[in-house]
């Protein structure tokens, strides 16, 4: 076969510096469009980008070319970069090192885009930190609480 086929469906979440609930609806759309821009300016294919003031979801079909860990390091630097020259918050702003992703099939998707593109009334019955303990349960992640977000919900 002289071709690759794939659709691989990623859904990563990450966050503000020390959890900061720093991302506030001023630029809040601005700055999940830029996100998008910079997952579809590199060979990934957006689904869906929202989040809060303390926390971004971006879902996309990852290009298989591409590392997970490169193309969030390239979102992440990117974005900071952006909200720093647009000097939307006092101070530097950066993200934490670390993030969660997690794989959905195909017929999941509507589902996992539903979620994300709601995230305001999402988080009015369900804490972020309750959130993400629910995705890495229902995935079957070990972590060490150690490395975990700081949690200010």
């Amino acid at each position: 076969m002289d071709n690759t086929y794939t659709q691989i469906n990623i859904h990563a979440i990450f966050a503000p510096y020390k959890r900061e609930n720093i991302i506030l609806k001023e630029y809040r759309s601005e700055l999940f469009k830029y996100i998008k821009g910079i997952l579809n300016n590199n060979k990934q294919y957006s689904l869906a980008v929202n989040g809060c003031k303390g926390h971004v979801h971006i879902f996309f079909e990852i290009h298989p070319t591409t590392s997970l860990s490169d193309i969030l390091r390239i979102v992440k630097t990117n974005s900071s970069k952006w909200i720093n020259q647009n000097r939307f918050v006092k101070g530097k702003f950066e993200w934490q090192d670390g993030y969660g992703a997690f794989s959905y099939f195909y017929s999941q998707r509507d589902d996992v885009i539903k979620c994300i593109m709601n995230q305001e009334d999402h988080h009015k019955k369900r804490t972020f930190s309750e959130e993400y303990f629910d995705l890495l349960e229902r995935f079957q992640i070990e972590f060490d609480d150690h490395y975990m977000f700081k949690f200010y919900d």
